[in-house]
């Protein structure tokens, strides 16, 4: 890896995470560990070879690692070690500040980078616990005097199990995509308290571009 050659702390940061994708890979990570062909469906514009690189680079610095799943799997999967995971936050602020940069036609959000997203714009309400069920996945978004977690499974017992994608969830919390519209579209199936969703997908304005 290359390096600032800086003693400053952000320079010494910036030798680990600086490189172009790094940060990306971590953020597809933030919520458990993936399998190298989930990283490469997260990621489209990435190419393999640069990916397992960014891995590479990553592990040397401490903050990925590989690991093997016993059987039935037995496959090879990455995830995040308790420093790279320390780089929520970061990510969190620096989603934040971009969120208020104008947004550009692009492709979709990953899913992992739609969950990130919901917590970079979250803004306490009333309290909710959801299943979110998309295509092979499945997160639990709670909210809970005013705190919000999100995590990759199926919780206990939610209010709700909504099940999307992410291009039509992010319609309903960030665009102007109405509920009932997506359902009668049959892009969204309800199933428990609608009006558990409705909380959810109402604390999340989108910001206002600077």
């Amino acid at each position: 890896m290359r390096s600032y050659d800086d003693p400053c702390g952000v320079a010494r940061a910036l030798d680990l995470v600086g490189e172009r994708w790094t940060l990306l890979v971590v953020r597809e990570l933030l919520f458990g560990a993936k399998r190298f062909s989930d990283l490469v469906r997260g990621l489209p514009g990435m190419s393999q070879n640069v990916l397992s690189q960014r891995l590479r680079d990553l592990g040397e610095a401490g903050l990925v690692r590989a690991r093997k799943l016993g059987p039935p799997v037995s496959t090879r999967v990455y995830e995040l070690t308790e420093r790279g995971a320390a780089l929520e936050p970061v990510l969190i602020e620096l989603g934040r500040w971009g969120s208020r940069t104008a947004l550009r036609p692009g492709p979709e959000l990953s899913v992992d980078a739609l969950m990130l997203a919901l917590k970079t714009t979250y803004v306490p309400g009333p309290d909710f616990d959801c299943e979110l069920r998309f295509d092979g996945d499945v997160f639990g978004v709670s909210a809970m005097d005013g705190q919000l977690t999100i995590g990759r499974g199926s919780p206990e017992r939610p209010e709700v199990v909504a099940e999307l994608d992410a291009k039509t969830l992010r319609g309903l919390v960030f665009g102007a995509r109405k509920i009932r519209a997506a359902e009668r579209a049959g892009e969204l199936r309800l199933t428990g308290d609608r009006a558990a969703f409705e909380r959810f997908a109402g604390c999340f304005p989108r910001p206002e571009p600077l």
